[in-house]
């Protein structure tokens, strides 16, 4: 089997500045409607994939969240929650299908040069990705947890406790993985596909397994 090798195309590209009338009409879109009247129209054009649907999604996006850098790429299906938390770096790209869900008091901050792969999820209720992050299809967050406590109450009707995830500089999420409530994963850390990432990561490390465990530093030769 031959193994090709190729330059990267995402990862070092340089943000494009977006047309002058996004950025106004998504000014002119927060100023005149609530976040409930621009995620109605945020949904009008979720699923489609024509030029026109790529740049209002672009557009009310923008408008929606508390943030948003330039040259985003927006996928289809993608579901936002309490969007007037999150803020978006520069060349940001969000996969087809990924769910992204905040908190009214919380907070989500995803850096410069993200790619998020399709399919992903995110409990962002107190979450930082920080820039250079690759993060793959289907891999979650989850940022909470409930005490199960008392013993005779529904788990699911026990308190939450919100524990802050954090992802370092250019770290490379697997497919698949599940990064669990207060996990910090430190810059330039792999985590292999299908992971389950109970701990924190040191830097430079590459982890893998259910739980996941460190297997050697990138740094060792």
């Amino acid at each position: 089997m031959t193994t090709r090798e190729v330059s990267p195309s995402f990862g070092c590209a340089q943000p494009s500045a977006d047309p002058v009338w996004e950025t106004e009409c998504a000014a002119w879109l927060r100023e005149k409607h609530s976040t409930e009247a621009l995620a109605v129209m945020f949904a009008r054009f979720r699923e489609g994939e024509s030029s026109m649907d790529v740049s209002l999604r672009r557009v009310i996006f923008r408008a929606l969240c508390r943030r948003v850098g330039s040259d985003i790429q927006i996928g289809t299906g993608v579901v936002l929650k309490h969007p007037e938390t999150m803020e978006i770096g520069d060349c940001v790209f969000i996969g087809a299908q990924t769910m992204i869900q905040g908190r009214f008091d919380g907070t989500c901050r995803i850096g410069n040069h993200v790619w998020i792969g399709p399919q992903a999820y995110f409990d962002a209720r107190d979450l930082v990705l920080e820039d250079y992050v690759g993060w793959g299809p289907g891999a979650k967050v989850l940022g909470s947890t409930h005490t199960g406590e008392p013993l005779d109450v529904p788990i699911i009707a026990t308190n939450l406790q919100i524990k802050p995830v954090f992802i370092g500089y250019g770290a490379d999420i697997g497919v698949n993985v599940t990064i669990l409530p207060g996990v910090r994963v430190g810059a330039h850390a792999i985590v292999g596909a299908g992971a389950v990432v109970t701990h924190d990561v040191p830097e430079y490390a590459i982890v893998a397994g259910v739980p996941a465990r460190v297997l050697r530093s990138r740094r060792d030769r």
